[in-house]
């Protein structure tokens, strides 16, 4: 019995998420903050030179999310985007949402880890914290990869 529990939450789970249906982090952000996460994602998405297939549609999806599909990226620099990230909250969900970025390809190029790295020390994050946020998101997306049918 709990087997079939287990394997019915699974196939659950799966099935949201490769509807792609995802708790929407984004919306909670003040209007100065997304138009900073859109210029962030859009950095950190392009750091390794190139803009990959699996990250151009994640950052369509924030523009929808954050009703930002006609903003033009700017090019503002990185310390001046972490600025506007004041409250604990904000930090959290932007934090989480560049992880998904940054792991949705599969591979986390070095400019990318640095750029992490220049990101948690701004926002004051210690190791563990990190570890928690990176392990949650490497999860999901595991979970993401799920098979329907075992």
């Amino acid at each position: 019995m709990v087997f079939k529990l287990v394997k019915m939450s699974n196939n659950i789970i799966h099935f949201l998420l490769k509807k792609e249906l995802h708790i929407m982090f984004l919306t909670k952000l003040q209007q100065e903050e997304k138009e900073a996460f859109l210029e962030l994602a859009y950095l950190m998405a392009t750091i390794d030179g190139k803009f990959s297939v699996f990250e151009n549609p994640v950052i369509a999806k924030y523009q929808k999310e954050m009703d930002l599909e006609d903003y033009k990226i700017k090019g503002v620099a990185i310390d001046d985007i972490l600025k506007v990230f004041k409250e604990e909250r904000s930090k959290h969900i932007v934090l989480t949402e560049i992880l998904r970025l940054v792991y949705s390809d599969g591979i986390v190029h070095e400019n990318e880890q640095e750029s992490i790295t220049l990101i948690k020390k701004h926002f004051g994050f210690d190791a563990n914290k990190y570890a928690t946020f990176k392990d949650w998101i490497v999860g999901i997306k595991e979970l993401a990869n799920y098979p329907e049918h075992e």
